[in-house]
């Protein structure tokens, strides 16, 4: 007998949860851009896959809050204001600040070596992309969901690593693309790193507020820029 869950066979659900891992990287790059309407036929036929598997993953994917649906508009890719977008960084700015403090205190020492290791793995992914962006891949591959963790503090892993979490890398992406963003990012990430190795609260703290900021401060003047060029085209 098929075992099941949530009334979806193990099969279906594995399926789902491959597509939907699929389907979040496309979302995150912007194969699948902010604002597209979802389209099941399109998707079933793209990923090979059934309409039941799909559903369960558009599913996950509301729940993750990259999908939204709206009445009589259907399922369409999430796409911020930048009121909303400058609000989800204040908001990162102070809670993965305070994040940082306790990863230097609380970090231990494997753990450390072993974010540095993933930094010089990241360095060799923008290289090879001749710094035209910086990708993480999701969990243990994020410096940021690393920091997190190193905080030793699950009320922060909960805020940080699960509701605003795939919006929040989707965005930092997105918006690291084509400039030069990505190789001064990497090189904060690398004097966070040390702060945190040299077991120094406040100065992890403030790199981490002043990193995040600098990425805000990125992404408003790339919207900024994008709102004057369609101004001006309709002028």
């Amino acid at each position: 007998m098929t075992e099941m869950a949530n009334d979806i066979p193990i099969e279906s659900r594995t399926l789902a949860d491959k597509v939907c891992e699929q389907i979040v990287t496309a979302i995150i790059v912007g194969d699948i851009p902010p604002g597209q309407k979802i389209s099941e036929p399109e998707l079933a036929r793209t990923y090979g896959i059934s309409r039941g598997p799909l559903r369960e993953a558009i599913r996950r994917l509301e729940g993750l809050r990259l999908i939204e649906r709206k009445p009589h508009v259907g399922a369409r890719v999430v796409k911020l204001s930048l009121k909303e977008l400058v609000e989800i960084y204040r908001v990162r700015e102070a809670l993965e600040g305070m994040a940082c403090r306790m990863a230097a205190e609380f970090m231990p020492a494997n753990e450390i070596a072993s974010l540095r290791a993933l930094l010089e793995e990241h360095e060799r992914d923008v290289e090879q992309l001749e710094g035209r962006s910086y990708f993480q891949k999701e969990g243990d591959l994020d410096f940021h969901y690393r920091i997190v963790q190193g905080s030793k503090n699950e009320k922060l892993l909960e805020l940080l690593g699960s509701d605003l979490y795939h919006l929040v890398r989707m965005y930092r992406y997105q918006f690291s693309v084509s400039s030069s963003r990505p190789k001064r990012a990497l090189k904060e990430h690398h004097q966070i790193v040390d702060a945190i190795e040299a077991r120094d609260p406040e100065l992890a703290e403030l790199l981490m507020r002043r990193h995040i900021s600098a990425a805000r401060k990125n992404i408003e003047a790339k919207l900024n820029m994008a709102t004057d060029l369609k101004g001006e085209n309709h002028g």
